[in-house]
């Protein structure tokens, strides 16, 4: 059986000594009285909560998945589902990082992503019921209107009802433009709604009272394209305005997908029969609304992979500690036994530390984007606000393309570790695996994250956002330049810091003659780019890891934090090398291939 233990000690060195999160905490008026031993005391208990309440479910969730009743429309979830959801909103932990207006805690967003990393290493396809209701939350919290956010947001917060949002079509997926469902308006103000909805995540369950749904449609004088799209809020049961339940609304699922991974989540085939909603934002401004979620989204896809990362990590470092294989290379390490750990095999440790670099890297730029979000919403200072909010719109697609990349990487190293072992389900390698597949794909496939890096939020501006990142490696490096103990991490990063520069400006000259250039680069460029932030977190860790050291400071987790840096950069970062030289490679021997793929 597999095992979790919550990173709190990593999660608490990224925060509070690489991080300094209370020094911007102390900048806005809601957290400065936040402090370290209360954020300390909340994650030790969120971690309680994640290895001890879902964390043995995850393996049963798997195995047992949901099942529809086709009479009623009704989805039971896995045994032991429900009574964890119920110890879950029992406990506060849906209204961690709310909103104090509409009965949240109002803690800062840092500590609600630590909890959900947790609760993704536990169980991933438990997670997404609760998660999907933040992006909810988040869109109407900015978007409703005053009567939707005194109805939704109250019961959103304490959990007592969960959210989705409906985007894709059987038709499409990324493109709504394509879109077809309709909204017809009522002479009351309301709209009926019709039309299909497919691959929605929690779309139907019985863990909470009511689902609200988050749905695009078109109106009828809806120009065509996605400047058409308007955004309804389409609740499953009515509900008046004090939150009483009534009647059973127009909307439900038509199916259950049969998928890889995320066997315990019910992926739901929504069908929308004259359901009755009401408008959120603008007419045929639903991709202004729907972002805000779709963006949350995408860095919770991130987050997960990185929960996955992390306890896939744990589990093959155990075995690697446990199993005995043949003898090491270099002689027998243990002579009491027939064979050795098979930890002591180089390739075991280059798997294992791959894990482990891409885990810790992704914590910190997990986290890092987590501030800024922080900031976006709370900063007294416009300025700050909006540098942070063009900081993290650069990085959300590098959270979620590389770290899920990584993600799935890494699950299959760690399951490689196990050898034969890991392709069977008890041990729950393989379960990693299949579940990290999918964050790859869904809330924009990693490829089409690619593209808004480089093609909207690098070239799209010239590169300016991007020089803005590179402002704070080269501080950095001015920093550290002569100090020779960091001079292995400063010096390949200072390199890259230089190459990319150039490499993005080639790439955007030869896409101004041909814009297939951008799409035939992009998917290299986004990884190249996911280094040099990784590469500047892994720097600052080792900074503060080396500088602890010098105080006289024996603990061994510094120690482990500069050995994993130094893997990172001489065995992860030189990737760049070879991605810059395939993106320079260009598109012809893409696009001129119609023999080869007739």
């Amino acid at each position: 059986m597999p095992v979790y233990n919550p990173p709190l000690r990593d999660m608490q060195f990224v925060m509070h000594e690489v991080l300094n999160v209370s020094a911007d905490f102390q900048s806005m008026p809601q957290h400065a009285e936040m402090d370290a031993d209360t954020i300390n005391a909340v994650l030790e208990e969120a971690g309680k909560f994640a290895s001890q309440v879902i964390f043995p479910l995850n393996i049963s969730g798997d195995t047992e998945g949901c099942t529809l009743d086709k009479t009623t429309h009704e989805v039971k979830t896995p045994a032991g589902f429900k009574e964890a959801y119920k110890t879950y909103t029992d406990g506060g932990w849906s209204a961690l990082s709310c909103d104090p207006e509409y009965g949240g805690q109002g803690l800062p967003l840092v500590v609600n992503q630590c909890l959900y990393e947790m609760m993704n290493s536990a169980n991933q396809a438990w997670t997404m019921y609760p998660g999907l209701s933040h992006g909810a939350y988040a869109a109407l919290h900015e978007h409703g209107t005053p009567e939707q956010k005194a109805l939704y947001l109250p019961k959103l917060v304490s959990g007592e009802w969960t959210g989705t949002m409906c985007l894709t079509e059987p038709h499409c997926g990324t493109d709504l433009g394509l879109m077809r469902t309709k909204a017809e308006p009522q002479a009351d103000g309301t709209y009926k709604i019709t039309g299909n909805k497919i691959f929605i995540s929690a779309g139907e369950h019985d863990m909470a009272a009511n689902i609200v749904h988050l749905v695009l449609a078109r109106l009828p004088d809806a120009p065509p394209g996605i400047k058409g799209i308007s955004l309804f809020v389409v609740p499953k049961f009515l509900a008046s305005a004090d939150g009483t339940l009534g009647a059973r609304n127009g909307i439900y699922c038509g199916g259950l997908e049969h998928k890889m991974g995320i066997h315990g989540n019910a992926t739901a085939q929504i069908v929308i029969d004259g359901a009755i909603g009401t408008l959120v934002g603008q007419p045929h401004k639903g991709m202004q609304a729907m972002f805000v979620m779709m963006n949350a989204a995408r860095l919770g896809v991130g987050n997960q992979s990185l929960g996955l990362t992390e306890v896939a990590y744990q589990n093959a470092l155990a075995y690697a500690k446990d199993r005995i294989q043949m003898r090491s290379l270099s002689g027998a390490k243990a002579k009491d036994k027939p064979a050795d750990p098979i930890i002591v095999h180089p390739d075991v440790r280059k798997m294992l530390l791959t894990a482990k670099a891409y885990a810790e890297g992704g914590r910190a730029l997990a986290m890092f984007s987590s501030v800024l979000l922080e900031k976006v919403h709370h900063h007294p200072d416009e300025k700050v606000r909006k540098d942070s909010d063009e900081m993290l719109s650069l990085l959300t697609p590098i959270v979620k393309a590389f770290l899920t990349d990584n993600g799935y990487q890494a699950a299959t190293m760690c399951q490689q570790v196990f050898g034969g072992h890991g392709y069977i389900k008890e041990w729950g390698m393989e379960q990693f695996v299949r579940d990290a597949r999918i964050n790859m794909i869904y809330e924009g496939t990693n490829t089409i994250q690619s593209l808004d890096l480089l093609g909207r939020k690098v070239l799209g501006n010239n590169g300016a956002t991007l020089k803005k990142f590179g402002k704070l490696v080269t501080a950095l490096v001015m920093e550290e330049g002569v100090n020779e103990k960091m001079a292995e991490f400063i010096n390949p990063l200072a390199v890259l810091g230089e190459q990319i520069t150039k490499f993005t400006m080639e790439i955007g000259f030869k896409g101004l003659q041909n814009p297939d250039e951008v799409g035939a680069a992009a998917v290299d460029y986004l990884r190249v780019a996911g280094h040099l932030v990784f590469g500047y977190f892994w720097a600052r860790m080792a900074q503060v890891s080396l500088q602890k050291i010098a105080e006289g400071s024996t603990d061994p987790f510094y120690t482990a934090k500069l050995q994993t840096a130094r893997f990172y950069f001489a065995k992860l970062f030189p990737e760049t090398a070879t991605l810059m030289r395939t993106a320079r490679a260009g598109s012809k021997v893409l696009m001129d291939t119609d023999a080869a793929l007739a």
